[in-house]
């Protein structure tokens, strides 16, 4: 017994032959090795570990920005004295503005329901009467849709007329008078300031575009992991059916998911609702099978969960946070990344949603971006469909 207890215990001893330091430098050098081995072997770790802290570096310190610039706002001139033309005059001189003539209230009312400005700025027909009185009012109309936006140009537009007024009392040697110019704004859209009614639809397509792509993304990298989806290979079933039959179990969980938000957005955050409910449920239920396809095209292709979520983070929720429009006016952001952000679904969602919340039913962009949505989905569809054909022909 004692000399095979020995015996056993002599491999053991020739395991750590390398005794104190040298021998573990010996085995962490090995094991160091093999690691960076893995690692250059892993391209998709790679690429994230190297080239996403770059891309985030570059595209929120270059790329992006708080500021807002050449900010469309209509003038509407009820009073053509010479003094009014001079108010109409100075918005020209800022750089964070670009005026545009309306002819009339009724047209700039149209151009800021459409979005096509920002602002309305109005001056009355009595106003050079009342600037004789010392006192006289301009009125500033805000589209309150993007309320961070909102209360950036009402600054801007005050400071471009108070720098004018300013000017004015110089010429009159009056320096009180500087004071005699109002500019009263209104809110559009969001009466109340509250940036909820900003935040909350934005965040439904944040929710949306996580559940989709995520849900989805695992579904044939897991089966490929498995060896699940062999099985079906000799089956007479088409790729179409395979495609639709992973997708519609996670829309039904998806749209109840939506009306969860809704009623929270309703009910719980007091966002109204100025546009159709049946409008914003089926341009949601659009944008969230596109979010659904994608996540299943993403799997298809990398056929390895791990990469798949990866690949889903990159190219839905990333992408739907920062280029959407949710934190930056894209208007702001260079040509480049503005042509890109209008690749991604999310940014017409996004645009659609917060029209379709706070302004109502803007049917020429319904339209549009449903159509959008539409042909994203047909052509994920097909691209999915596409993967698994080839895999069984």
């Amino acid at each position: 017994m004692t000399t095979h207890a020995r015996a056993g215990a002599t491999p053991h001893a020739q395991g750590d032959a390398s005794p104190g330091a040298s021998g573990f430098f010996r085995r962490y050098a090995a094991l160091q090795r093999k690691e960076v081995r893995q690692l250059l072997r892993d391209r998709a770790n790679l690429v994230v570990g190297l080239l996403l802290p770059l891309a985030l570096v570059l595209l929120f310190g270059y790329g992006l920005s708080f500021d807002v610039k050449n900010a469309p706002v209509a003038v509407v001139l009820e009073d053509h004295s010479p003094i009014a033309l001079e108010i109409a005059q100075s918005l020209h001189g800022s750089a964070y503005l670009s005026p545009l003539r309306a002819a009339s209230m009724a047209e700039a009312e149209r151009l800021i329901r459409e979005g096509k400005v920002d602002a309305i700025v109005r001056v009355p027909m009595d106003f050079s009467r009342q600037m004789g009185q010392g006192s006289a009012r301009i009125q500033l109309l805000l589209n309150g849709v993007d309320s961070s936006t909102a209360s950036t140009l009402e600054g801007y537009v005050g400071g471009a007329i108070g720098t004018w007024a300013l000017k004015q009392a110089d010429r009159a040697g009056d320096k009180a008078a500087a004071a005699g110019v109002e500019v009263v704004q209104h809110m559009w859209f969001n009466e109340a300031g509250d940036s909820r009614w900003y935040l909350v639809p934005g965040l439904i397509v944040l929710i949306l575009t996580l559940l989709g792509a995520f849900l989805t993304s695992l579904l044939i990298a897991r089966e490929w992991e498995r060896g699940t989806l062999e099985p079906l290979f000799v089956t007479p079933v088409r790729p179409l059916e395979i495609v639709l039959a992973k997708t519609v179990p996670y829309l039904v969980i998806g749209t109840i998911d939506l009306a969860m938000c809704l009623l929270a957005a309703r009910f719980l955050f007091a966002v109204p609702m100025r546009g159709s409910v049946a409008v914003i449920v089926v341009a949601a239920t659009l944008y969230l099978l596109v979010s659904l396809l994608l996540g299943l095209f993403i799997s298809g292709l990398t056929r390895n969960q791990f990469q798949a979520s990866q690949l889903a983070l990159l190219t839905s929720f990333l992408p739907a946070t920062m280029l959407s429009g949710f934190i930056f006016d894209l208007r702001n952001v260079p040509a480049v990344i503005r042509a890109i952000s209008q690749v991604l679904p999310a940014t017409h969602f996004m645009d659609l949603i917060k029209t379709l919340f706070l302004a109502g039913n803007n049917w020429p962009m319904v339209l549009r971006d449903c159509s959008i949505l539409a042909i994203y989905a047909v052509l994920l569809a097909y691209a999915t469909g596409r993967q698994l054909r080839k895999t069984l022909e």
